[in-house]
């Protein structure tokens, strides 16, 4: 199982130094440096040329590191260009619609990283599909390229691109966000997203809804737009205290069902077999990873702060 967290991916605008600063202590797993839709067109420019200060400064905290690309003919090869370091994790690569989109963007970070004298397929790829077209190719997408580490729907313009509102339910967002995470999950790659929109952050009530509904249906992460959305993430998409102690007694019941020669036995009126004590064990597991990760995320924090 995968165990890349990506609970919380919390996106800022490269082009906003203060914003790029505080992104380090907001305890996001991973962190977006936006030069695309948060950037106005006259801006761009100036927002690549900072890349490597914002890099450098949203690294500090440990988190995973993203930067969000323009994914069109003019700015896209001198994003990608910019972006790609030692200290970069993964490209965020918006508006994909077909496989040959990625095999070209994967041969390019080929030839930059070759020149920048970085392993091969150092950097992953987040994937933003935005648009029914999209969506209907999104297997053969998920095929394209080894790179491809998590997905996600643009859930504002695929609704724009449908012609629907989104409800309070989120119901037009049944289907798609089901597809999404089927293909994600049959290829191994992270589903992320909520129900509802990222844009919900003064309502933290709803969006905390709309990333419950998500998770319930296999998400395991969303971006945010907000520093407070940040721990609704961390908390929703996290192995809350009653399902762990759960987990601990189904682990317990089972393994002493097995020590007397038995595959299944009940606890609380429920059969528990081999695949609910499968599910107990990556519930722990993932709890495990989550305690080092962020102590990881704490440490680094502590680290920065004395330079």
């Amino acid at each position: 199982m995968n165990y890349k967290l990506l609970r919380s991916i919390l996106v800022v605008p490269a082009n906003v130094p203060k914003f790029v600063e505080r992104s380090a202590s907001r305890n996001a797993d991973a962190i977006v440096l936006d030069l695309e839709d948060s950037v106005p067109q006259d801006q761009k420019k100036t927002a690549r040329e900072m890349l490597a200060g914002s890099i450098s400064s949203a690294g500090r905290g440990g988190a995973t590191l993203m930067v969000r690309v323009n994914n069109d003919t003019e700015l896209l090869e001198p994003d990608i260009e910019t972006a790609v370091c030692e200290r970069l994790d993964a490209l965020f690569i918006p508006k994909v619609e077909s496989p040959e989109q990625l095999v070209r963007i994967d041969r390019l970070t080929t030839e930059i990283e070759a020149a920048k004298g970085l392993e091969t397929r150092k950097i992953r790829f987040s994937l933003h599909i935005e648009s029914p077209l999209g969506l209907l190719n999104i297997v053969d997408i998920a095929k394209s390229t080894p790179r491809i580490e998590s997905m996600s729907l643009g859930v504002d313009d695929y609704c724009v691109a449908m012609g629907v509102n989104l409800t309070a339910d989120a119901s037009v967002l049944f289907g798609p966000m089901s597809q999404l995470i089927i293909t994600a999950k049959a290829f191994g790659i992270i589903p992320i997203g909520v129900m509802g929109s990222v844009a919900e952050f003064r309502d933290l009530k709803i969006f905390e809804e709309s990333a419950q509904r998500a998770r319930d249906l296999g998400s395991e992460g969303s971006i945010c737009v907000h520093p407070d959305q940040v721990n609704v993430l961390n908390w929703v998409f996290s192995p809350s205290e009653e399902s762990v102690a759960h987990s601990r007694r189904v682990i317990e019941v089972f393994e002493e069902a097995v020590s007397r020669g038995r595959a299944s036995t009940s606890l609380d009126g429920r059969m528990v077999d081999t695949p609910i004590y499968k599910q107990a064990l990556a519930a722990i597991k993932k709890l495990e990873h989550i305690k080092r990760f962020d102590n990881r995320k704490q440490e680094q924090a502590i680290i920065s702060k004395g330079r």
